[in-house]
């Protein structure tokens, strides 16, 4: 049965009329090359055997489990290693494969734990007014290098370590502000290089020197004096007077490669600007309410009772303002704003348009993020609490949920593809995670 068709006959097929062999095995038909059929049998058998093969690892997996007490200090290095003390005894591993790598005898208990430019260190629990001082030992065989009768400040990767005298007082805690010698040490062998006295009281920081040149020292002093030195041969290289201000680790501080400082003005809170190799003053505007200055990628963002209001620090225009925002901070290089304080993330945004990338709503970020800049979140949900773990990748809208952490598990810590959490049966568990699902 045909129809005509504009291209000639059209021909509907309604059963075995057109001479079609109704079996596929009998005479006559033609047959498959045999070298396609050797390879369509190859394929199918490859399929059968990816298709029943083992299932991708999983997305979170605890790769080793080491004892520690609820008091006993940790610390994540950049280096990929894990340091506890513990038991008298201070203890590195290998993240990477979780085995240990050195073991040295501690006995003296450590509240404080701190890793720089290879070292180490140790800054033991000081009995009543005697400064306990600090030791540096290897990071790399756990030998130590050398004692310091002071704190030792140190500024990572920029070389420049500092023994001070902290000034201890009921309000600012030790170590918030240095008095009397300021000397910068060689972190290898410990000895002093050059010394500056501090006539009063001061705060210090470290400036970016010239490209392929050491990082210099700030030193701000409470006679508002802010002296530059080169970290390598303390030479004075520039001398200001800087206004009145609270002068604490953070203010001043160095935003795009611009000194910034907070302090009080003519009709309220002012922010102003200084050139970090001679500190000639470059600009200086209202901050409003601004309570705190703080790095937002190559911006500064100025945070207050009236949002987070984001600027350029070269010349003090703003770029971005965000009413709702409480205060922001910078992990791995990332940019997280929070609504109500710490407790409550809002989102990962763009530190340059202050452009929201990932809702964080109820999550909460862990201090490191991945080498591809993805950001580890936790979660706790239900009535019997449990922590879910999630990374946050800029791409994606939402946080990629890795898997639920047992019971009792917290005080967690990120590291490249890792997770370390203390457990509530005196446990330290190193976590192994994929960034990218299987």
């Amino acid at each position: 049965m045909g129809a005509e068709t504009a291209g000639g006959p059209l021909v509907i097929d309604l059963g075995y009329d057109r001479g079609e062999p109704i079996a596929y095995d009998r005479p006559g038909r033609r047959s498959l090359p045999s070298g396609l059929v050797l390879a369509l049998v190859a394929t199918m058998a490859l399929f059968a055997v990816t298709a029943s093969g083992p299932p991708p690892p999983p997305l979170l997996a605890a790769l080793t489990r080491l004892e520690i007490g609820s008091g006993d200090p940790y610390l994540v290095t950049g280096t990929g290693q894990l340091v506890i003390q513990s038991a008298g005894k201070l203890t590195s591993y290998d993240l990477a494969t979780g085995a240990p790598q050195w073991q040295v005898g501690q006995p003296v208990p450590v509240y404080r734990l701190r890793a720089g430019d290879g070292m180490l260190l140790l800054r033991p629990w000081g009995a009543g007014s005697t400064e306990p001082g600090t030791t540096a030992v290897s990071l790399s065989t756990g030998i130590p290098r050398w004692h310091n009768v002071r704190s030792v400040v140190s500024f990572e990767g920029t070389g420049l370590v500092f023994s001070v005298e902290g000034v201890r007082s009921q309000s600012s805690g030790t170590g918030r502000r240095v008095e009397r010698t300021v000397e910068a040490l060689d972190p290898v062998a410990g000895k002093a290089r050059w010394r500056v006295a501090v006539p009063s009281t001061a705060v210090l920081l470290s400036v970016p020197g010239p490209p392929g040149d050491t990082a210099r020292m700030l030193m701000v002093r409470d006679d508002l004096t802010a002296q530059l030195y080169d970290g390598r041969t303390g030479a004075l290289l520039a001398e200001r007077k800087v206004p009145a201000a609270n002068y604490d680790p953070d203010n001043p501080l160095v935003a795009g490669g611009v000194v910034l400082l907070r302090h009080p003005g003519p009709s309220g809170v002012e922010v102003s600007a200084f050139d970090p190799a001679t500190l000639r003053p470059l600009w200086t505007g209202p901050a409003g309410t601004t309570r705190e200055v703080r790095t937002c990628g190559p911006l500064a963002c100025l945070i207050g009772l009236d949002g987070v209001h984001a600027i350029d620090p070269a010349t003090g225009d703003q770029r971005w303002r965000r009413p709702g925002w409480r205060t922001v901070e910078t992990i791995g290089g990332r940019l997280i704003a929070y609504a109500d304080g710490p407790n409550a993330p809002t989102a990962l945004v763009d530190p340059a348009t202050g452009r929201v990338l990932v809702d964080l709503t109820g999550w909460r970020p862990l201090d490191v993020a991945t080498p591809a800049g993805e950001v580890l979140v936790t979660r706790a949900i239900g009535a019997d609490p449990r922590t879910m773990v999630a990374i946050v990748d800029p791409r994606l809208s939402r946080p990629r949920v890795l898997d639920e952490l047992p019971a009792g598990t917290g005080e967690c810590q990120s590291a490249p593809e890792r997770l370390i959490c203390r457990s509530m049966y005196g446990e330290l568990v190193v976590w192994s995670y994929r960034s990218e699902a299987a």
